[in-house]
């Protein structure tokens, strides 16, 4: 795996995992910290902040969790196949398992939509620390502190969602030495366009996960609409001709 193919896939899954404790120092990253220096040294990659753009506004979170990226300009969707695995176990019926058999959309037609499914894209990145913190007053104990510290976010989420229409969320990070809200762009129209069978898919088992190369299909494709039509994302991931 290339150094800026390892770059975009720990980026990807720092700064869509949201809510957890992330470490420079192990190679998890969030977009709006990325350890330039350390990036130029270890790999001899500068990133531009028009390439972090780009890559931030090409990644997906799914809802039902984990992680993808928009690799076309209509809408398409890639990532593993256990995230899509729930959406596979929702539409399949006794007589049709795409879960086990897989699933191919041979046109737009015959792409089935993913019920409950959404798809979230991080559109604005706003440091609300100081904001979180002075809720909490001298004297309180852990517990009311942390009570405070989420009434404070709460009501951050909902100003912003009441200014912008955009998905909120205030989201800890370094064991609450931050706190960040970041908005998203929501996609509530989503529909399967490929799944392998699971055996392909999940060659190798629990082994060959997170191994470079594996010997597997491990992936799913989705396409987000909007007003019926494929969405035509403003950036996407291009397929590499090696």
């Amino acid at each position: 795996m290339s150094s800026r193919r390892r770059i975009v896939a720990l980026a990807f899954t720092a700064a869509l995992t949201l809510g957890g404790n992330v470490l420079a120092d192990e190679g998890m990253w969030v977009f709006n910290n990325l350890p330039l220096r350390h990036l130029k040294q270890a790999y001899g990659f500068e990133p531009t902040p028009g390439w972090v753009e780009h890559l931030r506004s090409s990644a997906v979170r799914f809802n039902s969790g984990g992680s993808g990226s928009f690799v076309s300009a209509d809408g398409l969707v890639m990532t593993n196949h256990h995230v899509g695995a729930d959406t596979l176990q929702k539409i399949s019926t006794p007589e049709k398992d795409y879960y086990k058999d897989g699933f191919l959309a041979r046109t737009r037609a015959e792409e089935v939509r993913a019920p409950d499914l959404e798809l979230n894209v991080l559109v604005g990145i706003e440091d609300v620390t100081a904001r979180v913190l002075e809720a909490v007053h001298p004297g309180m104990t852990d517990a009311e502190a942390a009570v405070a510290k989420r009434g404070a976010m709460a009501t951050i989420e909902k100003e912003s969602f009441d200014k912008t229409g955009l998905r909120s969320d205030v989201v800890t990070l370094y064991q609450g030495g931050q706190y960040h809200l970041y908005t998203f762009k929501k996609y509530t129209d989503v529909r399967l366009v490929f799944a392998p069978e699971f055996d392909i898919a999940f060659f190798g088992g629990d082994p060959d996960n997170f191994e470079y190369p594996r010997y597997d299909l491990d992936v799913c494709f989705f396409r987000a609409y909007e007003d019926g039509k494929p969405a035509r994302p403003p950036h996407f991931l291009k397929w590499s001709p090696s």
